[in-house]
């Protein structure tokens, strides 16, 4: 209910406004002096003058019983229609919400005899005491949605209180639809009824389409539906984190929960440059449109482990290669993955400190091999120093884990944590044995 309660501030002066101001002020019982001269009284002095007690008395605790014998005396009065109002809204000021929505009712309750505004304040009043009860209940939230669905209906014949400008007026009404259409939407989630929730949502997003709150809750109401709309429901939370509204603080935490949303979608995507890519996308995207184009999708875990059946490193880089979708598909389920045994041809080696890095063409004939004279392949060993003893131009295979590549013209596919098959690396060479010093001839003593 929070998003709720974040507008509940304006809110409150629209329907203050509404309510109060022409529901209450400009319609008030006016007592008769005399009864019986012309046309009856629908209530008797007696009658009034216990309601006007009620109605005078400032504090709410107070008021509430005055009202409440009142109601027990006078059931049926005439009255009811301005005691009810005064009731619900003791009730609120004490925070009394199940009493708020009870009165509420039954001012609704009495149909043609109340007029519009009138029958919105009492809406909204009970919009606003269901949403400060937080209440999980599933038939209370229907009755809520209920409600709240026949106020947003009222709100295009509310009238306009004179003291009023048109487009302050107007203003208000717009307030008060975004308020009961976020209320509707929050109870209809409650019920599970997501195809509701979405619906009253997008109602809120029309009207203030930078809501971030209301963008996340649209996508928890699209990946909660059965089965879940899982592309759609994270383009609404990718809008709620590029949202004008949205605090750093729920930037991150959104950004956060998508990017596990997507990994888990993907089946555990291995690649985390990869989602992190994906996950850029898609926000620079919904950035820019509040709808979803048919052309945008992530592929799915199953996608992904179909493309894993039966891959190779050869099918990889033919695919990867090729381009399209097909290359789109294969990174996403190669991306991460350790590969056995890569053949290639040493185009260069640079050996380091920590890692030895092989530039490589990738072959699987000897007439590749012959032909090979460009790197295709960037190989990272690591903890393997007697790699470096791999020369230029011969054969050498490899085990290692695909961590990027670049598409073509420039075709490159980059390897880390490789490891270098030891029968393909040339044994040491041993140091040069120094040859033996000849002595110098020395001269024979007598000569």
């Amino acid at each position: 209910m929070n998003a709720i309660r974040r507008v509940t501030g304006l809110a409150v002066l629209a329907s203050l406004c509404l309510i109060f101001g022409s529901a209450l002020s400009l319609w008030t019982p006016v007592a008769s002096a005399q009864e019986g001269a012309g046309t009856k009284q629908p209530y008797t002095m007696p009658e009034y003058n216990s309601y006007q007690a009620c109605a005078q008395d400032k504090a709410p605790a107070s008021q509430v019983k005055c009202f409440e014998d009142f109601f027990t005396k006078y059931p049926n009065s005439a009255l009811l229609v301005y005691a009810y109002p005064l009731t619900y809204q003791a009730y609120s000021q004490l925070k009394n919400w199940q009493k708020v929505i009870e009165y509420a009712d039954k001012l609704v309750a009495l149909g043609d005899k109340i007029g519009a505004n009138e029958k919105y304040g009492a809406m909204y009043a009970r919009a606003f005491a269901y949403n400060n009860l937080n209440s999980q209940d599933t038939a209370l939230a229907k009755q809520e949605m209920d409600s709240c669905a026949a106020g947003i209906a009222l709100i295009s014949e509310l009238k306009k209180p004179e003291q009023i400008d048109e487009a302050k007026f107007d203003q208000q009404k717009k307030q008060a639809a975004v308020y009961l259409n976020g209320t509707c939407a929050q109870a209809a989630m409650v019920q599970k009824d997501y195809q509701n929730a979405i619906k009253y949502y997008k109602a809120v997003l029309e009207l203030n389409p930078d809501e971030a709150v209301t963008s996340y809750r649209l996508g928890l109401a699209y990946l909660a539906m059965t089965p879940p709309q899982t592309m759609d429901g994270f383009w609404a939370i990718a809008r709620a984190i590029t949202s004008k509204n949205a605090t750093q603080q729920q930037v991150n935490q959104l950004k956060t929960y998508l990017r596990q949303r997507i990994v888990v979608y993907q089946g555990g995507t291995v690649c985390d440059s990869l989602t992190d890519s994906e996950l850029n996308e898609l926000l620079q995207l919904a950035g820019s449109s509040p709808t979803r184009p048919d052309s945008y999708s992530l592929p799915a875990a199953d996608a992904l482990n179909t493309a894993r059946t039966g891959m190779t490193i050869a099918s990889v880089i033919s695919d990867l290669k090729a381009g399209g979708d097909k290359a789109k598909i294969t990174w996403l389920a190669a991306c991460g993955l350790e590969f056995p045994e890569v053949p290639g041809k040493v185009i260069d080696v640079t050996p380091g400190t920590d890692t030895i890095e092989f530039k490589a063409a990738f072959v699987t004939s000897e007439e590749e091999f012959n032909a090979a004279t460009a790197a295709d392949m960037d190989v990272k060993v690591l903890g393997q120093p007697e790699a470096a003893r791999v020369e230029k131009g011969s054969a050498f295979h490899f085990t290692a884990t695909l961590v990027n590549y670049d598409p073509a013209p420039n075709f490159m596919i980059y390897w880390d944590k490789g490891k270098v098959k030891a029968e393909d690396i040339p044994p040491e060479k041993a140091a040069p044995k120094r040859p033996t010093p000849r002595r110098k001839p020395g001269r024979r003593s007598g000569h």
